[in-house]
């Protein structure tokens, strides 16, 4: 490969057509053909930082993008409840020790997850890791069986876990192959040219500096390490208040994606005024993206259990991610409501969610199915308080809402749904268990989830049905056969009865409830 430089100014013209080429050459491309494109490309990002201007808006549209070599998107979320957990060691890489994502087998039947695998060969190792017994060969074959369990485990931890094959291609290829040690070295090598850019260049050239820094903290947790350590932090958080909303775009995506990786959330928000900055942003930012990508790095940021009380006091935060949540876009809510929920999870919560109309938000987002599920979710923990038991049991559609998710929703979202019904019934008095004993079609949507719901839908869907027969109704629900409750398990004949006691052992004795049909 030949590339003619013009001037000092003017980037080759050839390099993005170059790259594409050397791309596209096999169809399959081998593991050394992966690691020498993840090499080629980070430095020649490199030596164009380093030789050109970075404020030439001609030559910046040569560069090749790190947003080209970015990995899949990584799992992360809250939990459901306040608990601690660890990751069972079945499902961690022996190399990262981090939960696989996406599971692979060597030649030597050991299992690991595909980037460490191919970071450990292309740094020239050629025995397992595991085992130390020599790799025969470099192919790596899907663990689908074990992705599926993974996928399982952090669907009950309300985890993200987003499948390898929706994201299949070259590109997903090319972003592993960025691990190699030659790609990490010119990656630490143009990280600090970026840096340097956001001290001394003039506003523009911030703005690029910014932007990269954006797309290469996109590449993995080796690169937000070292662009942390660099010191990008407090230089991005005075981008925040640019003028210049590319800038202040650019700048707050960066923090959201340094923040990913767990140290840079204790430099973001241990930087003063930082997360003052990052609300502002979200009160006030230019453009929409930018305003979103704050309540996404909030999101972030309060996955850590010390900080959510800080995010919660922090004046203005809750109230525009409140608004965000009730007239934002489909994105824009998402990133709401999964920050809410996340700050939901503090004992202390309660009491600002209210003063902030958080929980008003919530209420309204049962109806919208891009949100219902973690809205559920945020109001079951936060209805522990009396006070907004009062206001979420006030609301008429409240509960057919909850209904209508237990009968459509995901196994989470039932699970949700089912856990915030029962809160009702438990805390919001005699009148609002009559009301839910009142709902059409309970009978249906609780016997489903008996048979097919999680552990924890069960046990409370069972108790829904106990308080409603303590209620003293004369019909104990609307509900249209006889019903018995057996050992935290609803049934209605006996099929139902032999299938919900199959394997469980001794049975507790049942309770009959006496039921009208409407």
């Amino acid at each position: 490969m030949r590339l003619r430089y013009a001037t000092a100014s003017s980037p080759p013209s050839n390099s993005s057509s170059s790259a594409s080429r050397l791309r596209s050459s096999r169809s399959s491309p081998t593991l050394a053909d992966l690691l020498l494109v993840g090499g080629v490309l980070a430095l020649l990002r490199y030596s164009l930082f380093s030789q050109f201007d970075p404020g030439n808006a001609k030559a910046a549209r040569y560069w090749p993008s790190a947003g080209n070599l970015q990995r899949l998107p990584s799992w992360g979320g809250g939990g459901c409840d306040d608990t601690s957990f660890s990751v069972p060691k079945e499902f961690s890489c022996p190399i990262s020790l981090d939960l696989m994502r996406d599971p692979v087998v060597a030649s030597t039947g050991q299992t690991y997850d595909r980037p460490s695998i191919i970071q450990w060969i292309g740094e020239g190792h050629s025995t397992c890791p595991n085992s130390g017994q020599a790799l025969a060969d470099n192919r790596l074959v899907p663990n689908r069986a074990l992705r599926s369990l993974i996928s399982q485990w952090c669907g009950m931890y309300c985890f993200q876990y987003d499948s390898p094959e929706s994201n299949e291609g070259m590109a997903e290829c090319v972003a592993t192959a960025c691990s190699s040690k030659a790609a990490i070295e010119a990656n630490k090598a143009t990280a600090r040219i970026l840096v340097r850019m956001l001290v001394e260049s003039s506003d523009s050239s911030k703005a690029v500096a910014a932007k990269e820094i954006r797309l290469l903290a996109k590449a993995g947790k080796r690169n937000r390490a070292f662009i942390a350590e660099l010191g990008a932090i407090p230089l991005l958080c005075r981008l925040l208040l640019s003028s210049d909303q590319i800038a202040q775009e650019n700048a707050v995506t960066a923090l959201l994606n340094l923040s990913i990786y767990e140290p840079n959330k204790t430099r973001i928000m241990e930087q003063e005024g930082c997360l003052w900055l990052i609300v502002s942003v979200l009160q006030n930012g230019w453009t929409t993206e930018a305003r979103e990508n704050a309540a996404a790095t909030l999101f972030s940021l309060s996955v850590v259990h010390d900080y959510k009380k800080m995010i919660m006091n922090e004046p203005g935060a809750l109230e525009k991610l409140a608004c965000m949540l009730k007239k934002g876009t489909p994105r824009g809510r998402k990133d709401a409501v999964m920050a809410l929920f996340n700050l939901s999870t503090h004992a202390e919560s309660s009491a600002r969610m209210l003063e902030s109309s958080a929980v008003v938000a919530l209420i309204e987002s049962l109806r919208n199915d891009t949100v219902s599920e973690e809205a559920a979710g945020a109001l079951a923990l936060l209805m522990k308080q009396p006070s907004v038991v009062h206001l979420v049991g006030s609301s008429e559609t409240v509960i057919s809402s909850l209904v209508g998710l237990m009968r459509r929703g995901t196994p989470k979202g039932k699970e949700n749904a089912v856990s915030a019904l029962y809160e009702i019934c438990r805390r919001g008095g005699s009148a609002l268990v009559r009301r839910v004993a009142k709902i059409p079609g309970l009978n249906t949507v609780i016997q489903n989830i008996m048979l097919t719901g999680t552990k924890r839908a069960k046990k409370k869907a069972s108790l829904i049905v106990k308080m409603c027969q303590r209620s003293q109704m004369p019909s104990a629900m609307s509900l249209g056969t006889s019903l018995r409750v057996v050992d935290h398990s609803l049934v209605g004949n006996s099929s139902l009865r032999r299938a919900a006691s199959f394997g469980s052992g001794e049975l507790s004795n049942p309770v009959s409830i006496s039921v009208h049909v409407p």
